[in-house]
């Protein structure tokens, strides 16, 4: 059997691009070719294109989720929206609610970009630029400064800059810090900070333990701390407005649930979804617990003395895209809990075309 030659494949823009390897030297040969044009890439720099030994190659265009960031009251009724259609991988509103932070991927880099909309006067204004992946971004609790995660130097790190947009990006926490802690795979993605400033919390994929949440100091060496780390994922971690409690989604039952532990870590813990649940966010003042069951219809929970949690209760149906991440906000809370602001997936999404090529080689001898 004929060997084939061996080719390395990577995408620029949205070009599929390949280049003769030799693999026993280990060195690349000639000039780099186009193999195909419009072909996506992930928010995760995971290319959307596969090579079989065989010759054959599929590959599909952009995956992106397209959608309206959209107000809605409790009822479920629709009232405006916000900027424009895209994919908005995530997203956070001002402790005052008067500014919102939102990651937006450019359809032509795969890259999201951070961008601030001026809740009341309008218009956004772009916080990063840069072909580097910029994200995440979570608001100091006085709404002053915004931390942010970004992977321009190869491996993902964590800046905080001002929320007025001057001043230089300060390094939250490099990769030698996370890996001197212990981190073996620094891709953390940041959710929330704590009330008295002095934590971020972030969830940080593991090799061994799944999802893993940790805690950032921001005074003294920022040497990460691990927070919770049982045999399962433990995402979405999100402080309430007192400080005292955390809520997040973990699997440990094995299935994802919503869950509140106290702060700092105690014996006590609370399950708060009964029938399934993810991404859970707390009401100003604490008195309610929001999150979306497994088929995204948006639930609230009332939290009592205690603490005490009462039965979940239905607000309404979204249309959020599906899938559990901790790489993606789905909605936020207005302070008041009497308004959601939600990522509504565009009626008209249709899927990307996989296009499977038998012998994609045979091009490359005419």
């Amino acid at each position: 059997m004929r060997r084939l030659a061996s080719y390395l494949l990577y995408v620029e823009g949205d070009t599929l691009l390949g280049q003769t390897f030799d693999a026993t030297n280990l060195e690349l040969r000639g000039e780099p070719f186009t193999v195909a044009e419009h072909v996506g890439r992930s928010t995760g720099f995971n290319i959307g294109a596969s090579a079989s030994g065989t010759g054959m190659l599929a590959h599909a265009a952009a995956i992106l989720h397209r959608g309206r960031l959209t107000w809605f009251d409790r009822a479920g009724n629709s009232l405006d929206s916000v900027g424009v259609e895209g994919d908005y991988s995530d997203f956070r509103l001002s402790p005052n609610g008067a500014t919102l932070a939102v990651s937006l991927v450019d359809p032509k880099e795969w890259n999201p970009d951070i961008w601030l909309i001026d809740l009341v006067r309008g218009g956004p204004s772009r916080m990063t630029v840069g072909s580097a992946l910029n994200a995440a971004p979570v608001w100091s609790p006085d709404g002053a400064r915004i931390v942010f995660r970004s992977n321009r130097k190869g491996q993902t790190e964590l800046y905080a800059k001002s929320a007025g947009g001057g001043g230089n990006e300060e390094v939250v926490l490099t990769y030698e810090t996370q890996h001197a802690a212990g981190i073996d795979t620094p891709n953390l993605v940041c959710s929330d900070w704590s009330p008295d400033g002095r934590y971020v919390i972030a969830s940080v994929p593991q090799q061994t333990t799944g999802d893993d949440l940790w805690l950032i100091p921001f005074s003294g060496d920022r040497k990460p701390i691990k927070f919770l780390a049982p045999l399962s994922d433990q995402i979405h971690g999100n402080f309430s407005p007192d400080g005292r409690l955390l809520a997040y989604t973990s699997n440990e039952s094995g299935r994802f649930q919503v869950y509140v532990q106290t702060f700092p870590l105690s014996t006590r813990k609370w399950q708060v979804s009964t029938d399934g649940g993810y991404e859970p966010r707390w009401r100003g003042g604490g008195r309610e617990i929001y999150y979306l069951s497994e088929d995204r219809t948006l639930m609230a929970v009332a939290v009592g003395a205690g603490p005490s949690f009462a039965v979940p209760k239905t607000l309404f149906q979204t249309r959020v895209p599906e899938g559990i991440s901790s790489r993606r906000t789905h909605y936020v809370p207005s302070s008041d809990g009497q308004r959601f602001l939600v990522n509504t997936q565009s009626l008209d999404a249709s899927p990307s075309p996989i296009t499977v090529v038998l012998n994609w080689q045979a091009e490359l001898k005419k």
